[in-house]
């Protein structure tokens, strides 16, 4: 039993070195300067200009237009992330109802063709999405970025999986006292549903922040760009004469991982209840 014990630990203990090395290579070797990393490759020891180069990639402006900085770029992933992960809770704790409480024919097949949707990435379907924000004029808009992808079949799934579950004592109490649907909605399933709303918005602002392709076609004016979606322009941009700013732009993935892991550490035993609590 000890040694077994033993031997989980070790395989935890790599598996967390896996992860969070390349993390503290990243974040070491971003607090020298360029030349240095240009001369020596990636140090595991501090540089001593932390405050500096962070100050830069926060409040430089920079970018094409000469006006873009680190943290407008981290304030547009914020919303594109918190945008994604409201929205896609709402919609698919609306439709996750409507299947689940409301008895209309072929109530089963319409949740079915929303799964199948898991089957069509993003990229299947990009172009006419886009094609329908350009002709609604809602490219380089906040709109544009966020509601084309705000429906959600993971999002669905869970929750209807979760509503299932719900006792129908709860709906008989509801009817007698005289709650309609949606004071029961309200009142009764958002509650009860805290943990896996928490679950989902984790989730779903990981997703949000983490986007690349749809801002890379969405946004051409750069007061829209997101972190992921600057670190390269930025980093194409701010090259010297010989050697580019390998410092900032490590500085700038480091600064791109910290809000969803700031969610998932804040968060975390919600998520893990949330994911758990619709097999009870």
């Amino acid at each position: 039993m000890h040694r077994t014990r033993f031997f989980d630990h070790v395989i935890l203990l790599i598996g967390v070195f896996i992860m969070v090395a390349p993390v503290v290579v990243a974040f070491m070797t971003s607090t020298h300067e360029a030349a240095d990393i240009h001369r020596n490759g990636l140090s595991l020891t501090w540089g001593g200009h932390f405050a500096e180069t962070y100050e830069t990639v926060l409040t430089r402006e920079g970018g094409f237009t000469g006006k873009v900085t680190g943290f407008n770029m981290m304030l547009n992933s914020m919303i594109l992330g918190l945008g994604f992960a409201v929205g896609k809770i709402v919609l698919s704790m609306l439709a996750a109802y409507a299947i689940v409480y409301f008895r209309f024919p072929l109530a089963s097949l319409f949740f079915w063709v929303i799964f199948t949707t898991l089957l069509l990435p993003l990229e299947v379907r990009i172009l006419p999405s886009y094609e329908v924000m350009n002709a609604l004029k809602l490219t380089n808009t906040y709109t544009g970025l966020i509601v084309p992808l705000l429906a959600s079949a993971t999002g669905t799934f869970y929750f209807r999986q979760f509503f299932k579950s719900v006792p129908d004592e709860l709906l008989e109490a509801a009817r007698i006292d005289g709650a309609g649907p949606f004071k029961f909605f309200i009142d009764v399933l958002v509650p009860l549903s805290r943990t896996m709303m928490a679950a989902i918005f984790i989730i779903m602002f990981v997703y949000g922040w983490n986007q690349y392709l749809w801002p890379t076609l969405m946004t051409t004016d750069e007061g829209f760009f997101t972190l992921v979606r600057g670190i390269k322009q930025i980093l194409l941009v701010w090259v010297g004469s010989n050697i580019p700013d390998y410092n900032e732009a490590f500085a700038l993935a480091i600064l791109a991982m910290l809000p969803p892991v700031m969610i998932v550490v804040i968060f975390q035993r919600w998520f893990i209840k949330g994911l758990t609590e619709s097999d009870k």
